[in-house]
């Protein structure tokens, strides 16, 4: 089906597309010795570890049940001995509950049995079962997502992949295009909607040019941050607005990544678990930029060996340079929601200190949400949390970091609206 133009929304940035990785095809990550899996790798409540030290677990095999109405189940991304159930450092400054596992020779594997022709609630428990979550970066539990609470009509999976850097769900488009169009047609069916989009920006036009020749309708979206943002991915593919402090089902459209597309297709036919995914390691200060197939758990350092090793590198980001989080080193792990590491050179970030702020006003010239975010960040530094969410509409934001990307003061804007989003959440508990 040929391609029709999405709208263009109100606001954002152009960026550069820093895209070195574009036409690489995925590799598969060397084996690693030992995976370290969080038990959080979603939003809602962490899974409950079912593994002891000790135990011996099959690649596939469930070691933590999902808990409450939103979370997600964790299983085994290799076969090995549990040498550990405890608190690691999550490579961001925190601690984080973690299986590790180190791995064996043999790879054993504990898949489900492969469905054929699922109804509805079938694929609802299937994709439950094998831990699937939204991999483009918020995590939310896809059986969750899959049963909105009001009718839907629209199912639109989101190829965008605005964030400069990051090629991993461009490779997948490219090279798995059935079965992102098979996992599409799944989630559809569950969801009970017969309008299945597939949006991928323009530049991506192997992408593109690939899902024309399907059955799915294809919006080629303009490059313009931040694209891939749910509420301005469904402006401009369908024309509707999501109501202020509603969500997308509210406007009768569901979102999915490309990557959790694929994820649920494998799930279906061959029983696998989200135990692995395509992974970006790119920036200047890496010798041999990558798309990388990796276990869940793999270690960052793994990932860089695979590359060729480190060079010069000042900053080490999970996740693309808008919305990705500085890391403390190279201790960090691959999860369900990691979609690259960025190792970055002096030339290509900025650590001078933040000054003052001018009162330009250009972070609420380009908020895709009509924010104020330089009134967010007073209310925040001064602790006022209440005042910034009345007055700054902290929890509107989407957390693109458009306004830290063009403020000429460098102040750290997304970050204190996230820190007023985290105390009010903390308040309100």
């Amino acid at each position: 089906m040929k391609a029709i133009k999405g709208k263009p929304f109100f606001r954002g940035v152009r960026l550069a597309g820093h895209k070195v990785t574009q036409h690489l095809k995925a590799e598969c990550l060397p084996p690693v010795a030992e995976v370290c899996i969080p038990l959080r790798q979603h939003l809602g409540a962490p899974a409950v570890p079912l593994v002891e030290k000790g135990r011996h677990v099959k690649k596939g095999e469930c070691i933590a049940a999902a808990q409450g109405s939103v979370s997600a189940n964790v299983h085994a991304s290799v076969a090995g001995a549990v040498v550990a159930v405890e608190d690691r450092p999550d490579g961001k400054g925190g601690m984080q509950p973690v299986v590790v596992i180190r791995a064996d020779d043999t790879q054993e594997t504990q898949y489900l049995a492969p469905l054929k022709d699922p109804s509805k609630e079938e694929i609802l428990e299937r994709i439950a079962a094998c831990g699937i979550v939204g991999m483009g970066g918020a995590g939310f539990p896809t059986h969750v997502k899959l049963r909105p609470p009001v009718k839907v009509d629209t199912l639109i999976i989101n190829g965008a992949e605005c964030e400069p850097y990051l090629t991993c769900d461009d490779v997948l488009m490219r090279f798995c295009r059935e079965e992102i169009v098979r996992g599409a047609s799944y989630m559809a069916k569950a969801l009970g909607v017969e309008n299945v989009t597939i949006a991928i920006e323009r530049n991506k036009p192997q992408a593109i040019a690939a899902f024309e020749e399907t059955s799915l309708r294809v919006v080629s979206l303009k490059k313009q941050y931040p694209m891939g943002a749910e509420k301005q991915l469904i402006y401009c593919c369908t024309g509707r607005k999501v109501p202020l402090g509603k969500l997308p089902a509210d406007a009768g459209v569901i979102v999915q990544n490309a990557a959790t597309a694929l994820a649920v297709c494998e799930a279906i036919e061959t029983g696998k678990p989200l135990i692995s995914r395509v992974v970006t390691l790119t920036g200047a200060g890496v010798k041999q930029p990558k798309n990388l197939v990796c276990p869940i758990g793999a270690p960052l350092s793994a990932l860089i060996a695979a590359c060729g090793g480190e060079q010069n590198a000042v900053k080490l980001v999970a996740a693309g340079p808008m919305t990705g989080t500085a890391l403390t080193g190279t201790d960090a792990v691959v999860t369900k929601t990691t979609g690259g590491f960025l190792l970055l050179t002096d030339r290509e970030t900025n650590t001078d200190p933040p000054t003052n702020c001018i009162n330009c006003g250009r972070c609420a010239d380009v908020c895709p949400m009509k924010l104020m975010p330089m009134q967010t960040e007073f209310y925040a530094n001064a602790g006022e949390y209440e005042n910034a969410a009345k007055y700054g509409g902290v929890q509107s934001c989407i957390e693109c970091g458009a306004c830290s990307y063009i403020c000429p003061a460098r102040r750290p804007l997304a970050q204190a609206i996230k820190t007023a989003k985290e105390q009010l959440r903390r308040k309100k508990a």
